[in-house]
């Protein structure tokens, strides 16, 4: 999906590179969306650096991918599964003419693009259904964001030693975002110019 980003004096890049894995150095696509706010270089180096960088085995959702470019990252890494969201077509359009750019170079697991909307999918989701779960919606729809991480918190599996990433706006406190899923514990988080982000690592208790 699109995503609102605070109003910012430099242009978003044209083409983003993947960071680690079978396509490190691969360049995306950025299209021309006004809202549209892919991951920066270093919060992907630092939140792949919190994973580590052998995804083998992961279920991984990237609930509104945008660029694509986390759900890019962790096909990347050897992910078993990889399923990306995008509700808007434009955005989804350029989704998968940049994953058959990427196929070039085969990756190990199975990477899907859907256009649909991301909360009404996690919704329909099974309990445990993934095992790590990318949360970054448009920051300007706090309702959306506060829906999806409930919402994942039941599909993501806390037992695998699930996790799920969010980034939201520096506007909202660490406590605020923790309040929402109680039953997580926030292994890791930083802080980046106006976005902040959290790991939410799951409990197995």
């Amino acid at each position: 999906m699109s995503k609102s980003a605070p109003k910012q004096s430099a242009e978003l890049p044209k083409r983003i590179r993947i960071i680690g894995g079978v396509w490190r150095s691969r360049l995306l696509d950025v299209i021309d969306l006004p809202d549209l706010r892919p991951t920066t270089d270093r919060i992907r180096e630092t939140l792949f650096n919190w994973l580590g960088q052998d995804l083998s085995g992961l279920r991984c959702l990237d609930v509104f991918a945008g660029t694509g470019v986390l759900g890019f990252e962790a096909a990347s890494r050897g992910a078993a599964s990889v399923q990306l969201l995008e509700k808007n077509k434009k955005a989804y359009l350029a989704l998968t003419s940049n994953l058959t750019a990427l196929q070039s170079s085969p990756v190990a697991g199975v990477v899907q693009i859907d256009q649909q909307d991301g909360l009404e999918f996690l919704k329909r989701q099974a309990d445990q259904s993934f095992d790590l779960i990318f949360i970054d919606p448009p920051f300007q729809d706090e309702g959306l964001f506060n829906q999806a991480l409930s919402e994942s918190s039941r599909v993501c599996s806390p037992s695998s030693g699930g996790c799920i990433y969010v980034e939201f706006p520096a506007s909202r406190s660490l406590e605020e975002i923790k309040n929402l899923l109680p039953a997580w514990d926030c292994g890791k988080y930083l802080e980046a110019g106006q976005v902040k982000a959290c790991l939410f690592i799951g409990r197995s208790d």
